[in-house]
C-alpha cells in the first residue's frame, strides 16, 4: 500500500477547489510521515487507544475543519472534512475513525448550540484542548433512539442524568461528551421526548470503562459511558428541550454518514493498491499475476466499485455544502460505500491466495477495519428503510435543507485559491 501523496483524480474536479487541492497534499504528507508509522504499532497493541496521532492532528486544527474562523476555527467546510478523512483513512482507518468521531458532535453544536455555548466549546476544539464524543447507543436500545432509556430530570437549576451509553467514539479521548438522555416519560412521542446535553469528562458520577480492543481499529475507543446522577447545569442543554432526536438524527446524516462513507473509501483506495502492487511483483509463467485475464477481470470489479465510491462520496458533501437537500444521498454514500468496499475486500482476499491469511499482512487490518463502518449511523438496513422513503416521497424531514442556513458559513468561495 503506498502513502506516496497523490494529487486529486480528475473525476473530482467539480467537487474540488485550489484550496482542497492543498489539504489533500498535506493529508497525504501528514499520513505518510506520522500515521503509517504508527500504524503498525497501533495494529500490535490494539488494547492501548492512540493519543500521539489525535494530539498531532489537533495541532493542525483538523478536528476544527468546519468550524467557522471566528471560532478559532479552518471554517473549510463538508468537502474539505471528506478530504481529511478519506485520506488519513487510505493509510489508517482507525486514525480517520478518531477524526471523524469528533467531528460529529461538532457539527451539532455548530446547528444547536447557543451563541454562549459555541463560543465556549468550539474554540477549545479549535485549539486541540478538547476532543468531543456524541453518546446515543445504548447497551439495549442499540442505534434505535426511540428505545433510549438513560433520562435527564430536571432538579433546580440542574440536569440530573442517570444510564448508559456504549460503542461511542473517542470514548477514552473526549473531554466532554454530548449524550442524548430521555426528558419526558411514557406517552410523549419521541420527537418530543429527549433532550441533548454536554456532559463534561471529568463530572462526579460519569465513568468510562477500561478500553477493550475491537475486530478492527485497533488504536481507536468506542466504549462505554456510565452515567451516575450526574448533575450538569442548565446551560448545557443543546438546542431546546425535547429536541434531542432532531440533534441526533441531523448529526447522523449529515455527520456520521458521509463520515463514513470517507473511512470505507479510504479503506478501499487501500485495498486496491495493496491488490495491483501484489499482482504486479508476483511472478507466474512467462509474466506476472497481473498479467492474467481472469485476475484483471475481478481487478476491473474492483475498480470501477472504487471509481464509483469516490464519486458518491465527494458529490453528496458537494451538494450539501451548496445547501441542497441531499439527504439520501449522503444516506446513499454511506450505505453502498460499505457496500462496495467489502466486495472489493473479499474479491483482494481470494486474489492474494494463502498469502492473505498470514496474520502480519495489511490486507487482514483492512478486512477487520472495514467491518467498522457497517453499523454506526445505521445498519444496512436502516438505510434502505430510509432510501425506500425517499423513493416513495416520504422523507419528510430534509435534514441537509432545513439546516442549510445554518451550513451557509462552510460554503468556500470557489474563488479562493
Amino acid at each position: 500500500m503506498s502513502t506516496t501523496p497523490t494529487t486529486p483524480p480528475p473525476a473530482l474536479r467539480p467537487y474540488l477547489t485550489a484550496r482542497h487541492d492543498l489539504l489533500w497534499q498535506e493529508a497525504d504528507a501528514f499520513a505518510a510521515e506520522h500515521v503509517a508509522p504508527r500504524a503498525t504499532r497501533m495494529e500490535a497493541a490494539p488494547g492501548r487507544v492512540e493519543r500521539k496521532v489525535a494530539d498531532l492532528m489537533a495541532a493542525r486544527r483538523w478536528f476544527a475543519v468546519t468550524i467557522p474562523a471566528v471560532y478559532g476555527g479552518l471554517g473549510a467546510g463538508h468537502v474539505a472534512r471528506t478530504v481529511l478523512v478519506h485520506r488519513i483513512a487510505r493509510v489508517s482507518a482507525a486514525a480517520a475513525a478518531i477524526l471523524q468521531a469528533t467531528l460529529v458532535p461538532v457539527g451539532a453544536l455548530l446547528h444547536f448550540a447557543t451563541y454562549e455555548q459555541k463560543g465556549h466549546w468550539l474554540p477549545r476544539v479549535a485549539d486541540g484542548s478538547v476532543l468531543l464524543s456524541i453518546a446515543v447507543t445504548e447497551p439495549l436500545a442499540g442505534g434505535h433512539i426511540g428505545g433510549i432509556e438513560t433520562t435527564a430530570e430536571h432538579i433546580g437549576n440542574q440536569w440530573v442524568i442517570t444510564g448508559s451509553k456504549i460503542h461511542i467514539g473517542n470514548s477514552h479521548l473526549a473531554g466532554a461528551h454530548l449524550v442524548v438522555a430521555r426528558t419526558a416519560g411514557p406517552g410523549v412521542s419521541t420527537s418530543q421526548a429527549l433532550t441533548a446535553f454536554m456532559v463534561e469528562a471529568d463530572r462526579p458520577g460519569l465513568s468510562v470503562s477500561d478500553h477493550r480492543a475491537g475486530l478492527g481499529l485497533h488504536g481507536f475507543s468506542a466504549g462505554r459511558l456510565d452515567l451516575d446522577h450526574v448533575r450538569v447545569p442548565e446551560d448545557n442543554v443543546v438546542g431546546e428541550i425535547g429536541q434531542g432526536l432532531a440533534v441526533a438524527q441531523s448529526s447522523s446524516i449529515l455527520y456520521g454518514r458521509p463520515n463514513l462513507a470517507a473511512v470505507s473509501l479510504g479503506i478501499h483506495e487501500a485495498v486496491v493498491d495493496t491488490t495491483t502492487a501484489r499482482l504486479k511483483t508476483r511472478p507466474r509463467y512467462h509474466g506476472a499475476l497481473s498479467d492474467l485475464p481472469v485476475l484483471r477481470d475481478r481487478v476491473g470489479d474492483m475498480e470501477a466499485r472504487l471509481r464509483a465510491a469516490r464519486i458518491l462520496a465527494y458529490q453528496a458533501v458537494h451538494l450539501l455544502e451548496q445547501g441542497l437537500p441531499c439527504d439520501a444521498d449522503l444516506i446513499n454514500s454511506k450505505y453502498l460505500g460499505h457496500q462496495w468496499t467489502m466486495q472489493s475486500t473479499q474479491d483482494a482476499m481470494e486474489l492474494h491466495g494463502a498469502h492473505a491469511l498470514d496474520g502480519d499482512y495489511v490486507l487482514q487490518r483492512l478486512w477487520r477495519d472495514i467491518q467498522h463502518t457497517y453499523p454506526p449511523a445505521g445498519t444496512g438496513e436502516v438505510q434502505r428503510i430510509r432510501l425506500a422513503d425517499a423513493a416513495f416521497d416520504e422523507d419528510h424531514i430534509q435534514w441537509s435543507e432545513r439546516l442549510a442556513a445554518e451550513a451557509a458559513w462552510a460554503r468556500p468561495d470557489p474563488t479562493a485559491a
